[in-house]
């Protein structure tokens, strides 16, 4: 039997995802010793280890992971889950590439031209929708990276239930150089049971929000700002909540900041 750290090492799993796996059943120690506490596993226990890691690559929860390690579960029960995962998988991607092709549409029309095109800005609703965010007074609005981070357990143990890309809430309701509210959420499917660090609860609809792309770095994410600000006011628009910043294509899609992608949405009611 080799003690935890040692399972550790020859796994290439954390310790503390095997303390986790024992805490909801998936894989127990063969032994825990009654005065120490100290969990032992077995070589034999590789194998099914080995067989849960292929399935999380496959972006199964770990619920369903669990039924599926269930010895009374049958093949076939396993092949519809998966079937299903396949055609899950396949329409991201279909989302994806026609997110890709509009920004590919858009790069091509920045280099006819050899110039940035007028902020094309549109009106439309911004629909309700569950999310898991985090919601704090971060030094500078360049901190927001603080909360995203809190929200990295989302991607890798619920992926299943993201239904699309990150965004930020700023709830200020003027511009602060220092400690500023800002709240950062993922839109999810369905409930979940998060760390108390992260909350799960339901973002209104807005019927109305004046909507542009912010193409590149972030540093001039400013100037896209205050040309959406300008054209609500010419149009007879008036700021009606908070203004969110969606990152469509961000440091997680793209190592090169001249890629990134953000829609800047801020709800508006007509004067």
């Amino acid at each position: 039997m080799f003690k935890i750290g040692d399972f550790s090492r020859l796994s290439l799993v954390t310790v503390k995802t095997l303390h986790y796996y024992d805490e909801i059943g998936l894989l127990k120690p063969v032994r825990v010793d009654r005065f120490t506490g100290y969990r032992y596993y077995s070589a034999d226990q590789l194998p099914r280890l080995n067989h849960i890691r292929s399935l999380r690559s496959l972006g199964l929860s770990l619920e369903q992971i669990a039924t599926l390690m269930n010895d009374s579960f049958s093949s076939l029960q396993l092949r519809n889950i998966l079937v299903l995962k396949q055609a899950e998988l396949r329409q991201r991607i279909d989302d994806e590439q026609q997110r890709l092709d509009k920004v590919g549409e858009l790069l091509k029309q920045i280099e006819k031209e050899e110039k940035v095109p007028d902020y094309q800005v549109v009106i439309k609703e911004l629909p309700a929708m569950k999310i898991a965010s985090v919601r704090g007074t971060v030094p500078t609005y360049h901190d927001i990276t603080m909360l995203i981070e809190k929200l990295a357990p989302m991607r890798t143990q619920h992926a299943d239930s993201i239904v699309g890309p990150i965004l930020a809430i700023y709830h200020d309701t003027e511009y602060r150089e220092k400690e500023v509210d800002i709240e950062v959420a993922i839109p999810i499917s369905r409930d979940l049971i998060l760390p108390d660090s992260i909350s799960v609860r339901d973002l209104p609809a807005e019927e109305t929000a004046a909507t542009t792309l912010h193409l590149g770095p972030y540093g001039t994410i400013g100037e896209t700002g205050t040309a959406l600000m300008q054209w609500c006011e010419a149009n007879g628009y008036e700021l009606a909540g908070p203004d969110r910043e969606v990152f469509l294509a961000n440091p997680g899609d793209t190592d090169d900041p001249v890629n990134y992608v953000t829609e800047l949405q801020q709800p508006v009611r007509k004067v």
